[in-house]
């Protein structure tokens, strides 16, 4: 039998081995688990992913390999990988390279042959936390002193955006849409060309006088990494804008515009990051089967203060999932509606945003 050649170590001095694939790299994060049975290649280019070791509970990953059609991101920010069982030979007519190759190509390391149950419940029982990805013969003190001493990051949503603006256009457009990019997913930019917008993609840091010269139907806020409280810069955008142009966020950015509006928010214990979490819109009752990435809710008690209203609340935990100031044109949710692969049942909210868009322009 191979002998083991990587390891985790975590913050509690609790250990993990397992063998080594994509780049060979100590790294240290924090430990996160992802419920989702497919779509590995979604989550290693997602940026809300940034400085997160990732857990996959799904076992057997790396099976139909990497597309070149199903990036999230173009330059990829995950900090580590861990499996049960990798897969270094797809069966996938469609694939391009093995999962092993991209985490090399983007000097992310993986781990394979973990007890990922055990680490799950870890992750669950206890929280999540930081650990090391290091070599097998690490001793569990130098592990433990490498992770107190690496600083917790504050600007994954600077290091994740985009540096300058960039175009996404489509045919017969009827809407022309700014996304200000804290580490956004491509496949929302793709939902939103579905939808006849032409999107202008634009850093988190740009200035709401750049935005308003540049004469959009509306706003859309990106998802993205880290703690929402650290992005003061689209805390006060979202101030400056709203109640003047349409305005939609999606995870990050509806905890931001929930900041903004004088909410508060909180870490949550380990998080939500999967499929099939039961959304509830509370107009309507209707239950929405929804695709999760967040660490941070909105405080729902501190809503009860603003001019927000809640729209839709989690049912396994009863957290916040949506918010809107209709008089504002203002919403967001904190799921993903444009989650790729994922359910489908929320997209209606990128119908919403048109029809709010076009109500403000009818009245303009």
């Amino acid at each position: 039998m191979q002998e083991f050649d990587r390891k985790i170590i975590m913050e509690d001095g609790s250990c993990y081995p397992g063998y080594g694939f994509g780049a060979d790299e100590d790294r240290v994060c924090e430990i996160v688990f992802n419920t989702s049975m497919v779509g590995y290649q979604e989550i290693v280019s997602d940026l809300s992913y940034t400085d997160q070791m990732v857990v996959m509970t799904y076992p057997l990953i790396g099976n139909y390999g990497i597309t070149d059609d199903d990036f999230e991101s173009k330059n990829p920010g995950l900090g580590a990988l861990v499996v049960h069982d990798y897969n270094d030979m797809p069966s996938n007519f469609r694939y391009t390279k093995t999962l092993a190759e991209l985490l090399e190509e983007n000097n992310i390391p993986g781990i394979t042959g973990v007890d990922t149950r055990k680490l799950t419940r870890s992750i669950r029982d206890y929280g999540s936390r930081r650990a090391v990805l290091t070599g097998i013969d690490t001793p569990v003190e130098e592990g433990i002193r490498r992770i107190q001493e690496t600083p917790v990051p504050h600007d994954a949503v600077a290091r994740a955006s985009c540096k300058k603006r960039w175009y996404a256009r489509t045919s017969n457009h009827r809407f022309n849409v700014v996304a200000v990019d804290c580490g956004i997913k491509l496949n929302i930019i793709r939902d939103l060309n579905k939808i006849g917008c032409n999107v202008t993609v634009v850093p988190y840091d740009i200035s709401a006088e750049e935005i308003e010269f540049m004469k959009p139907d509306g706003v859309f806020l990106s998802n993205g990494p880290g703690d929402p409280q650290d992005v003061t810069t689209c805390i006060r955008l979202v101030q400056a804008l709203r109640g003047r142009v349409p305005i939609f966020g999606i995870c990050l950015g509806h905890q931001i515009i929930s900041l903004a509006y004088g909410a508060a928010t909180y870490k949550l214990k380990f998080g939500h990051r999967g499929g099939n979490h039961p959304v509830k819109r509370l107009a309507t009752g209707k239950i929405e089967i929804t695709s999760q990435n967040h660490s941070y809710a909105v405080d729902a008690d501190s809503v009860k203060d603003t001019a927000l209203e809640i729209t839709h609340m989690n049912l396994l935990d009863n957290t916040v999932e949506g918010v809107e100031c209709a008089e504002d044109k203002v919403f967001s949710v904190q799921y993903h509606p444009e989650s790729a692969p994922g359910p489908e049942d929320s997209f209606y909210l990128f119908n919403k945003f048109t029809e709010i868009m076009k109500e403000a322009k009818d009245h303009a």
